[in-house]
């Protein structure tokens, strides 16, 4: 199953980069790749069970995830379970590790299986390269979401 994997450091504490991720439903105030994000069942916002459907920032693809593990402040474990997007599974991993001096790594990767059967294992190599790119992409927006924030409260 190809992985592909991000990390960085982020320039505030864990709870506060925690935070963005825990607001579930919300993801798409920082995720670029993203035109909006919402709670399927609104009984359950975070937590295990938590469900949200995202929009692809295209206007044609979507997917629906769901939280399958959570340590709060520390891991995130989210099911790709459904969509338009050419995987037949995918599971992101959000991992925060807090460092000295209140700033925290975050690492996030996704393993996938894509569809298309032996095609999809072809060319699995290059989904990896562009879905690394997009995670690029998302961890890089929230740091600056999160730091930009961070300079607003210190003002």
């Amino acid at each position: 199953m190809p992985t592909a994997v991000v990390k960085t450091v982020i320039e505030a504490p864990v709870s506060k980069v925690w935070a963005t991720w825990d607001n579930f439903g919300h993801i798409d105030k920082f995720n670029p790749n993203l035109k909006r994000s919402f709670l399927i069942d609104k009984s359950a916002s975070t937590g295990l069970g938590a469900q949200r459907q995202c929009d692809l920032a295209d206007g044609k693809n979507h997917v629906k995830e769901r939280i399958v593990e959570y340590v709060p402040e520390r891991l995130m474990v989210v099911d790709i379970y459904d969509g338009t997007i050419p995987l037949k599974s995918a599971t992101a991993r959000i991992a925060l590790v807090p460092l000295a001096t209140g700033r925290t790594e975050l690492t996030f990767s996704l393993s996938f299986v894509p569809k298309l059967g032996v095609l999809g294992r072809i060319i699995g190599p290059l989904m990896k390269w562009q879905i690394r790119k997009q995670i690029a992409q998302l961890v890089a927006a929230n740091r600056r979401f999160i730091e930009a924030r961070a300079i607003r409260e210190a003002a």
